[in-house]
């Protein structure tokens, strides 16, 4: 049976790890630590049978080098011949950087894990998201960073629960933080919004978002949208862009405006329970996914919608 370690420097993901982690094999998760604040009860609850703490003052702020070096040492300690980690951008980094470590094989992004042939295969995107590559790390220990959103943290207490502290040796950063600036909070939290509206390159200009934000609002929804509109033009922040390089979402609403609906897109949306698709563009792949579509002009379209929403 395999004896499985998660990670994560965000909670939640890990949390979502370690489900899929009991259905693999013996699951156990690692905690890095500034001080004495690790919480090892979340962990179990949802399945953890035990709890590798590596507690150092060092390892408050974020480093690379020190994350991965920590944590090779847990793998090791722990005997782990598989270790999932959440595949945020601080995780991609991580789990190669770990793999370098440990000697081993590795593969990020991964959006689903299998047993095929006795070992586990891993799905991930390839070719920009026209298709589904499996692979199969050769090595006997194995790193794969899984993306957020991928499987569903349901608790699930352990049967019986162990705490291990592991006194991890360090090396002083070979990068020293010299100044810390604020950066403005997140508004938006659209992997767990119920309600998404999705924008893309439709709209001719940016003030034009205010009648996607109207519909939102009118459905207590959160505003998304396309790569281009973030990356690109610049028109929402990073934290709204959904697809391959950007967030997967699973509302139970997802309203597409404007969108074509590449798979580079599409990735991120496949999960939502109803997709309804408005582009003058009858021939827009985002119809061949959507469960209601509208075509016509977004202009004509949205004002209605908003106006018959409300009346409702």
């Amino acid at each position: 049976m395999a004896n499985i370690l998660v990670f994560s420097e965000q909670a939640p993901v890990a949390f979502e790890l370690l489900c899929k982690a009991r259905e693999l094999g013996v699951a156990s998760a690692a905690i890095l630590s500034g001080g004495e604040g690790a919480n090892a009860n979340n962990y179990f609850a949802y399945g953890a049978q035990k709890v590798f703490v590596g507690a150092d003052a060092r390892l408050e702020n974020y480093s690379a080098d020190l994350y991965a070096d920590a944590l090779a040492q847990i793998v090791e300690t722990s005997g782990a011949n598989i270790v999932l980690i959440g595949s945020t951008k601080r995780g991609k980094e991580l789990a190669g950087r770990l793999a370098q470590k440990l000697n081993c094989g590795a593969v990020t992004d991964a959006i689903g894990l299998v047993t095929q042939d006795e070992k586990l295969a891993v799905q991930r995107y390839a070719l920009g998201g026209n298709t589904i590559a499996t692979d199969v790390i050769a090595t006997d220990r194995q790193v794969i960073a899984v993306m957020p959103k991928t499987f569903e943290a349901i608790k699930q207490p352990a049967a019986t629960t162990v705490e291990i502290k592991v006194s991890v040796q360090l090396c002083e950063p070979r990068v020293k933080i010299v100044e810390r600036k604020p950066k403005a909070a997140a508004t938006a939290h659209i992997e767990s919004a119920e309600t998404l509206v999705v924008v893309g390159k439709g709209f001719a200009k940016q003030d034009d978002l205010a009648l996607a934000d109207a519909l939102a609002q009118r459905l207590n929804g959160e505003i998304a949208c396309s790569r281009t509109l973030s990356a690109d033009y610049h028109w929402l922040a990073e934290e709204r862009m959904i697809g391959i390089s950007g967030k997967k979402c699973k509302p139970r609403l997802m309203i597409s405006i404007g969108v074509s609906g590449q798979i580079q897109h599409t990735v991120g949306i496949l999960g939502s329970k109803i997709i309804v698709a408005i582009n003058k563009d009858k021939s827009a792949p985002i119809f061949k996914i959507a469960d209601y579509g509208i075509v016509g002009d977004l202009y004509q379209v949205l004002p209605k919608l908003v106006e018959r929403i409300g009346k409702s």
